[in-house]
């Protein structure tokens, strides 16, 4: 437990954080990755170099402040978090170097505002936030051994690689140990990582498992991000250099996006490759309970799982709606009222602005916030805190 003089100190720095936490964020990643050079095989790279981890960090660190005095109104945050982490292979002998490096960049930007007094209480605050991580991974490893599953890493074969459309290409994976595979729920994902030509270091990334769960293999469904500057370093490696029979490795499904039960109405939104979680978690459905699918695609070429999601659709006679935004423009607060009833439960899944928008949409058609689900991957910036406000 903190102190009342910890707690008051930390929430006395929180205008501070508003001001400076981007700075110190960039300062703390800048130091620790010039000394842990290492690290960088758990970090997104193309997230450092644009500024959003350290963006993401700085929102996290303004969040544990203003809620010190009540760390159990972030829990879902840190969850949402941990999952990830267990995900990367995050260990407890990480955290040192972190709360290190989190306090030198404090009293680096800040100088002497930066008093012995805030400095000791931020050291006592990290301390209690890091032990509820490293207790809640810990506790996310041992359910992912418990169920079959492992630790860190383990090597999978590509078993079979299959174009979906122009930019979607689907990957079968099957571990080389031939052992069976461990359950998941539909809308969990596994971290792909892979060594780029070039690289000195590994990349990770995360992808929601796209077919039914089965023993005998994993299958990811990604979107190629070669429009993009810098293009997508792991989506393009996939897409261009990994084929059938090579060798990647692969986390345990990990991630808590999934479909709650009971007997609410249920509303899909999806936008471009977010797709793949709801589709799953579709699939997995039975008839009975009140379903409606609303999936934005630029355009006809690029929609993915369309002849998947309406025969599912049609299967438990519900409602599906295809949104080309190319022609129709962006989903708007008319396109989804119809299909909002008392106590329906929204899934969001896909761009960040996309997200905020439907959040935005679903939250002004009185829905409440315990019935908005969603997944972000990447840094999380602003949809955690447009979800809660």
């Amino acid at each position: 437990m903190l102190s009342q003089q910890t707690i008051d100190i930390i929430k006395s720095t929180v205008p501070v954080l508003e001001q400076h936490g981007v700075t110190i964020t960039k300062t703390f990643y800048k130091n620790m990755l010039s000394k842990n050079p290492d690290l960088l095989n758990y970090f997104n790279h193309v997230n450092q170099n644009q500024g959003r981890q350290q963006t993401a960090l700085a929102n996290s660190v303004y969040a544990a402040a203003a809620h010190i005095d009540n760390l159990q109104a972030i829990v879902p945050a840190v969850m949402l978090i941990a999952h990830k982490h267990r995900a990367l292979g995050i260990l407890p002998e990480h955290y040192p170097i972190v709360g290190e490096n989190l306090l030198g960049a404090i009293k680096e930007v800040l100088g002497d505002a930066a008093t012995d007094d805030i400095i000791n209480a931020w050291a006592e605050a990290y301390g209690v936030i890091a032990d509820v991580f490293i207790s809640v991974e810990e506790d996310l490893y041992q359910k992912a051994e418990e169920n079959g599953g492992w630790r860190l890493f383990k090597p999978f074969k590509v078993a079979k690689k299959v174009v979906e459309n122009e930019q979607v290409t689907s990957f079968y994976f099957t571990p080389e140990d031939g052992q069976p595979l461990p359950d998941f729920e539909a809308g969990q994902y596994i971290t792909v990582r892979v060594k780029p030509t070039g690289s000195q270091y590994y990349a990770n990334r995360h992808y929601t498992v796209s077919q039914p769960s089965n023993n005998n293999e994993y299958v990811i469904s990604v979107k190629r991000e070669d429009e993009n500057s810098p293009a997508g370093v792991v989506s393009t490696f996939l897409h261009n250099e990994v084929n059938e029979g090579d060798t990647v490795e692969l986390s345990a499904p990990a991630g808590d996006f999934t479909l709650q039960e009971g007997n609410n109405p249920v509303l899909f939104v999806s936008g471009g490759i977010g797709v793949t979680p709801l589709n799953a978690m579709l699939q997995t459905m039975e008839l009975g309970r009140n379903v409606t699918f609303y999936q934005s695609a630029r355009n006809e070429q690029s929609v993915a799982f369309k002849e998947q999601i309406e025969k599912k659709i049609n299967e438990l006679n519900g409602t599906y709606r295809v949104h080309y935004s190319d022609a129709q423009g962006y989903v708007t607060k008319e396109d989804l009222a119809p299909y909002i009833q008392p106590n329906t439960e929204v899934y969001v899944c896909g761009p960040a602005p996309f997200m905020e928008s439907v959040i935005s949409i679903a939250k002004d058609l009185n829905v409440a916030n315990e019935n908005i689900h969603y997944e972000f991957f990447g840094p999380l910036m602003t949809v955690k805190a447009l979800a809660n406000a």
